[in-house]
């Protein structure tokens, strides 16, 4: 079982910056896929961004390719997400996900076996 806990929500303005963080419970993190989804009221949940720790390689949705960054802290199970130039649109609750083997569709959620609890996201205009 893993368990995965987000921080670094907050409220920002447009064009402001936000790093969220996800913490992963066991000590290992290898060869899984991690994932950011996010959630807006009366939307669907939708991938973010995905990264396969085993190869090092990133995934990113259209939306958010040149604003946001995932990246992953092996040593301390820890996955990031920063995300620049926000707007608006980029509003909703962000969840951090995790799959038990190294295969993922990655804007599949279920695809992945494990989530956080989520953090709120707010980009006012």
């Amino acid at each position: 079982q893993v368990q995965l806990v987000e921080t670094g929500g907050d409220s920002v303005q447009a064009g402001g910056s936000l790093k969220l963080s996800c913490v992963a419970s066991r000590d290992s993190i290898r060869n899984r896929y991690m994932a950011w989804f996010r959630q807006s009221p009366g939307k669907e949940r939708e991938g973010v961004a995905a990264l396969y720790t085993g190869r090092g390689s990133t995934y990113y949705a259209d939306s958010v390719k040149g604003r946001f960054t995932i990246s992953v802290d092996m040593a301390e199970s820890t996955v990031y997400l920063q995300m620049d130039s926000l707007r608006p649109e980029d509003t909703g609750m962000y969840y951090c996900a995790a799959t038990k083997i190294p295969y993922a569709r990655w804007t599949m959620a279920d695809d992945y076996d494990y989530w956080g609890q989520g953090t709120q996201v707010t980009v006012s205009s």
